[in-house]
């Protein structure tokens, strides 16, 4: 069984509905959503940012339309897009028919600000019309004003009663090809409101803290917020709402999935020691440099960055691939096996190179290729670091009899 299945709660079942060839809830691997930064209008600025967000991770791009011209260009832009385009839609009706016409594959209407009655029953059944499923959009900082006063500002009832209200008129129309967000900027309501809303929808969930500001906060704030809801089995898609360039959004989406075990690693995951008084490199910088070397390779793989050939590959044996760092020397290991020993100034471009034969070859070949007298040189390279540092590298021993003797005193 997978150690994401023994300790994440069984994922809530919901509705499952199609965004274009995308699905969505009904047990579909959890999506990853961002959002363009350009103008819609500018179709060859938008098409190349979405490609960019396709590359780190976006299954779903979300484009605003605004204005005539952000409809215009979504229609070029939908028939050449890699992956399916969600129409932004706020205020006016006009753009959410335009954005049908434009032919994208899902839209964002957000309840607080198309308000009135009959305009969101007409979007509802020109997407029903054309299979187009949307998206209640309910953020805390534009709930209607009715809703904000009835419940005293904005709380999760607030919340899942704007969503509530919205799928009403959807029903009246027979539409129900929906999916709900209740986003706040606050991670504690955020996560409250999601709770409420899973016990009360059978709809698939949207999540996202939503302006989470600019990394590293914002990053935190966002994860703290999905991830907690994650781990409860809420949600079917998420997206990161960053100050940033997008793909950086797509790019944690992506990695947070990976790290859940909710999706099968698409590239590479770092590891790399905190570095103690055994480190005989600098660790920051190697885990850095092999950062910058392998990722956006396409390698789907483990990599352990160790400053300690005493403990590294023992501790790092989890891992697909590692390098351990002692007397100038790299000890690069398979599994924990001891495989290769390279010179310092070389341990970055053997772990590329490993790595991509790795991949190529399977773990079983490299293992089977490995340097026959690799094992007993990491061997004599760990005792002499041993004998020359101590086993209490740190003098922990030392500091904890002062620690006794304080106390005890």
């Amino acid at each position: 069984m997978d150690v994401a299945d023994t300790v994440l709660t069984t994922r809530r079942s919901t509705r499952q509905i199609h965004v274009g060839p995308v699905a969505v809830g009904g047990g579909a691997p959890i999506t990853v959503q961002s959002m363009t930064t350009t103008k819609t209008a500018d179709v060859e600025g938008t098409l190349t940012q979405i490609y960019d967000l396709a590359a780190a991770g976006a299954d779903l791009v979300r484009c605003t339309c605004n204005e005539g011209p952000a409809a215009e260009g979504l229609a070029q832009i939908v028939p050449r897009s890699p992956v399916p385009i969600i129409a932004d839609i706020h205020f006016h009706v006009e753009m959410a028919l335009a954005a049908l016409d434009a032919g994208v594959q899902g839209l964002r209407l957000n309840p607080g600000n198309l308000r009135k009655e009959h305009e969101i029953k007409l979007v509802a059944q020109e997407a029903k019309d054309r299979s187009v499923p949307i998206r209640i959009g309910v953020n805390a900082g534009s709930l209607h004003p009715d809703i904000y006063e009835r419940f005293g500002g904005a709380t999760p009832e607030a919340l899942v009663e704007s969503a509530r209200l919205e799928l009403a008129y959807f029903a009246d129309v027979g539409f129900d090809d929906v999916k709900i967000s209740v986003k706040a900027s606050s991670v504690p309501l955020m996560i409250a409101a999601y709770r409420l809303a899973s016990a009360t929808f059978e709809h698939p969930l949207h999540l996202g803290v939503t302006e989470a500001g600019p990394p590293p906060a914002g990053l935190l704030k966002g994860t703290a917020g999905i991830a907690t809801l994650l781990a409860e089995g809420i949600g079917d898609t998420i997206r990161y709402s960053l100050t940033a360039d997008p793909v950086e959004e797509a790019r944690a989406g992506r990695q947070l999935l990976e790290a859940l075990g909710l999706r099968e690693r698409k590239d590479l995951d770092l590891i790399a020691c905190p570095s103690c008084g055994r480190a005989e490199v600098d660790v920051i910088a190697v885990a850095t440099a092999a950062q910058a070397a392998l990722e956006g390779r396409g390698l789907p793989i483990q990599v352990a960055v160790m400053g300690c050939v005493v403990n590294g590959p023992g501790e790092a044996r989890h891992a697909d691939l590692g390098i351990a760092a002692g007397k100038k020397k790299g000890h690069l290991f398979i599994k924990g096996k001891i495989v290769r020993v390279v010179p310092e100034d070389q341990m970055v471009a053997a772990l590329v190179e490993e790595a991509e034969r790795l991949v190529a070859d399977g773990i079983e070949a490299r293992l089977a290729a490995a340097d026959e007298s690799a094992e007993a040189e990491a061997a004599a390279d760990r005792a002499e670091l041993l004998d020359e540092k101590g086993l209490d590298a740190n003098h922990s021993s030392t500091r904890i009899a002062k620690i006794r003797s304080r106390l005890e005193g």
